[in-house]
């Protein structure tokens, strides 16, 4: 099953300048790294139909490979297509850690090009990463059935390290890191400045791009108990994990939610402790209109994990969106707690605070939201925001202009442009910004007046 482009948070951006995960992939053509030894997987059912990719990376010269287990979900057959084109099958599983989401394949007899293996525990805030792996928009038939000779599907991006903090589950950490895991990136290594794997990429999203440490998965490289991969059809069936990502599957794959409840609601009848399907049970209520029961999921979540960072994060922004700002506030704040990088529980963070007037408290999390990821339009908006409830017009103008430059294209925002200009007697300016509004809104009836009223 195609697991690809499983994402952890909410694809959703409110009108009041919170936002949630999104993807933002920012490819670069791999160069240095080894990217011979990188593999697009392509995953079938029992009837050779294609159930979807992922990536792979070979880490012994026998053939050994790591992944991510959710790749090889409901998969009766997986072929690893190498660089060169070369299709080689999957001959066995050597090791699979459905909580961890992992898994070590033992590829068909050859010889193969290996990435070297890194220390992840050398790992700190800021330090450079990597990420390669196929873009699952850029495999088309040819490549899926291994007809492609490969050459420039692996796709290379650059980032650094935003924090080493546990997720969902509090017994291991996750290294969160700006470069962006494309939807076909799933078991994919991330590299170091020496080219040296210390992590494999798990989850995708906007600046929340998460990869399980490198040493977790050392200590099993070398095991060969071997399995099938129809042993592990078998053994999936009552599994909570493989439900779980089925239910990831349907929600944010096939746009399908009511399928998603089915799945995570099974995997809550096996252990109601499954913090991550409460949260993503959430996002698939969501989905379906039912706040009331998203709201009570994110709770759920939080209470089992007040750790959890996105869980606290987006719960805060259902909080936002019904005006109870103070409980918002208290949820930003420790998602911050956890991870003290989290770009948009700043940016968050910051939008509430100018709700309560808070504005100089504010500003410093919007300028670290920016600091972290200058790209991030929204946290440009809410500094602007910020900035006018101060008075400060140069500045705010200066942030809205860049929220602009960078997609937002929010009423308030130029109405906020309309009244800076109007003050400081740029009246074309003014005049422009009106138009502007009333491109977004031909109805505006306000925008309309002003417009009548300006001198011809």
């Amino acid at each position: 099953m195609h697991y690809s482009q499983i994402k952890k948070s909410l694809a959703l951006i409110l009108a009041l300048a919170l936002i949630w995960t999104v993807v933002h992939v920012q490819p670069v053509l791999a160069n240095a790294a080894n990217k011979s030894a990188v593999a697009l997987l392509v995953a079938k059912d029992s009837a050779g139909k294609m159930l979807g990719t992922g990536t792979g990376f070979i880490v012994n010269p026998d053939g050994v490979l790591v992944t991510n287990y959710h790749v090889l979900l409901d998969a009766a057959d997986i072929e690893a297509v190498m660089s060169n084109g070369d299709r080689v099958k999957v001959k066995s599983l050597l090791n699979v850690d459905r909580a961890k989401d992992f898994a070590i394949l033992q590829l068909a007899e050859g010889a193969y090009s290996t990435l070297e293996i890194g220390d992840s525990d050398q790992l700190k805030e800021f330090d450079y990463l990597s990420a390669l792996g196929f873009l699952s928009e850029n495999v088309g038939p040819r490549q899926r059935n291994g007809q492609s000779d490969g050459k420039g599907m692996v796709i290379q991006t650059f980032g650094f390290v935003l924090g080493i903090h546990p997720q969902a589950q509090t017994d291991f950490p996750f290294i969160y890191t700006t470069a962006s895991f494309g939807p076909g990136f799933s078991g994919g290594p991330v590299i170091n400045q020496q080219n040296r794997v210390v992590g494999i990429a798990t989850v995708e999203g906007r600046s929340i791009n998460l990869a399980l440490p490198i040493n977790f998965i050392k200590p099993f490289l070398e095991t060969r108990n071997e399995m099938s991969l129809a042993d592990l059809l078998e053994a999936d069936k009552n599994s909570k994990e493989a439900h779980y990502y089925r239910g990831n599957y349907f929600l944010y794959v096939r746009g399908d939610p009511d399928r998603a409840v089915k799945e995570f609601e099974s995997v809550l009848k096996l252990d109601d402790s499954f913090v991550l399907a409460h949260y993503d049970l959430a996002a698939a209520y969501q989905s379906q209109g039912f706040s009331d029961r998203a709201i009570k999921e994110y709770e759920r979540a939080v209470a089992l994990n007040p750790s959890f960072p996105e869980g606290s994060s987006n719960l805060g922004g259902y909080y936002f969106r019904m005006q109870k700002y103070e409980q918002a506030v208290k949820l930003f704040e420790q998602a911050l707690k956890a991870y003290p990088n989290f770009i948009q529980a700043h940016s968050n963070l910051g939008a509430v605070l100018n709700k309560l007037n808070r504005s100089g408290e504010a500003v410093p999390h919007l300028k670290k939201a920016i600091q972290l990821d200058p790209e991030f339009g929204i946290a440009y908006f809410n500094l602007g925001n910020a900035y006018i409830k101060q008075d400060n017009l140069d500045e705010a103008r200066e942030a809205y202009d860049t929220a602009v430059g960078k997609g937002i294209d929010f009423l308030s925002l130029h109405w906020n442009l309309h009244k800076i200009h109007s003050r400081q007697g740029r009246s074309l300016d003014a005049k422009r910004e009106l138009e502007i509004i009333l491109q977004i809104d031909p109805q505006n009836l306000d925008a309309q007046k002003k417009l009548k009223e300006l001198p011809r």
